[in-house]
């Protein structure tokens, strides 16, 4: 069964950064898509950064140049390194992963909160 465990949530400043960290268990990132969402106080889940096992990156429009997406196939583990944080920013992050033939799978989530 594959498995995901998000971490590096927490409170940071605005204009800060954090690293968050997803950790598949039983599918290589190397060949399927993986990706982070998020989902604020009484808004929608959202698309966040998404990266294919090609290396092939996507991000939504409002994280371009402050947020980077990238994963370490020897410890098959995803990362979103996010910088100059903003109050909007504020949100639970899921880690997804999708297996075609199979489905998707997420993470617990991990909280992140932008505030001073």
């Amino acid at each position: 069964q594959v498995q995901l465990v998000e971490s590096g949530g927490g409170l940071v400043q605005p204009g800060g950064s954090l690293r968050l960290s997803c950790a598949v268990a039983r599918s290589p990132v190397s060949i399927y898509t993986s990706g982070w969402y998020r989902q604020a106080p009484g808004k929608q889940r959202e698309l966040v950064a998404q990266i294919t096992g090609g290396g092939v990156t996507t991000y939504a429009d409002s994280m371009k140049g402050r947020f980077t997406i990238s994963r370490d196939n020897a410890k098959n583990t995803v990362y979103l390194q996010m910088n100059s944080l903003k109050p909007e920013d504020t949100a639970v992050y899921y880690c997804n992963h999708k297996r075609p033939g199979l489905g998707t799978y997420w993470g617990q989530g991990t909280q992140v909160t932008v505030s001073s």
